[in-house]
C-alpha cells in the first residue's frame, strides 16, 4: 500500500481515481482549491487539503508532498486564462516536481495529454496554445529529472462508461472514458514497467494491464 498526494483533486478524472485507489487501501491525500469541495473527496475515500498550489512556494509545496511515496499531478487552470494556464499547469507542475525530488519522493505521475509533443503543432493564434504550451514545458522537465516519471497522455475525454481496455497511440483524437484514464493512472502508479513512459492512448481492444506491460 502506497501513500499517494494527487493534486488537482476534485477534478472528475482525479475523484475516480480517488476512489479506485482507496478502496484498493492506499493512503490518498487530494489537494484542493476550494474548501466547498472536501465533502465530495471524502465520499472517494480520500483525505482533502485544501491549498493554493498557484501560489505556493517549493518550500510550501515540500512540506505538502514529504512523507508520500507517489505524486499525481492532476491539476489544470481549466483553460480560459492563458495566464492561471502558465502559472498552474507549467510553473506550479515544475514547482511540484522540483519538491518532490528535494524531500525524495521520486515516483511521479503526470496526468498530460496526447498530443503533448515539442511539435504539437497548436498554432500561437488558437486559445488552445497555452495549454498545449504549457503542457509541454511542464512534460520536459519532468522527462529531464531525476524523478522515477511516468506521463499518462489521454485523448478526447468523455463520460462513458468505462471499458478496461485501451489502445496504445491511437490515431485521431482517441477518445476515452474518464473512468478508463483513472484506472490506467492506478494502475500505473505501482508499475515500474510504465516509469520512464509515455502512455498515449485512447479507447480499444487491449486490456489495461496487459497494454501497460508492454
Amino acid at each position: 500500500m502506497a501513500r499517494i498526494i494527487v493534486f488537482g483533486g476534485h477534478g472528475k478524472v482525479a475523484l475516480l481515481l480517488e476512489q479506485l485507489l482507496a478502496a484498493r487501501g492506499d493512503t490518498v491525500t487530494a489537494v484542493i482549491r476550494n474548501q466547498d469541495h472536501e465533502a465530495d473527496v471524502v465520499a472517494t475515500g480520500a483525505t482533502p487539503v485544501v491549498a493554493d498550489i498557484e501560489t505556493y512556494d517549493l518550500d510550501q509545496l515540500r512540506n505538502l508532498i514529504s512523507g508520500n511515496d507517489v505524486v499525481v499531478w492532476s491539476a489544470g487552470a481549466g483553460g480560459g486564462d492563458p495566464r492561471r494556464t502558465y502559472a498552474v499547469d507549467r510553473d506550479a507542475a515544475i514547482r511540484s516536481m522540483d519538491a518532490a525530488a528535494g524531500v525524495g519522493v521520486a515516483r511521479y505521475v503526470m496526468v498530460s495529454w496526447l498530443g503533448s509533443r515539442a511539435d504539437h503543432g497548436v498554432s500561437p493564434d488558437s486559445s488552445f496554445f497555452p495549454y498545449a504550451d504549457a503542457k509541454w514545458a511542464a512534460d520536459e522537465h519532468l522527462m529531464a529529472s531525476d524523478l522515477a516519471w511516468t506521463i499518462v497522455a489521454p485523448g478526447t475525454l468523455t463520460l462513458d462508461p468505462p471499458t478496461g481496455r485501451i489502445e496504445l497511440e491511437p490515431s485521431g483524437s482517441g477518445t476515452v472514458p474518464r473512468a478508463d484514464v483513472a484506472a490506467v493512472i492506478a494502475a500505473v502508479v505501482d508499475n515500474d514497467a510504465t516509469v520512464g513512459r509515455t502512455i498515449r492512448f485512447g479507447s480499444g481492444d487491449d486490456v489495461i494491464g496487459h497494454a501497460l506491460a508492454g
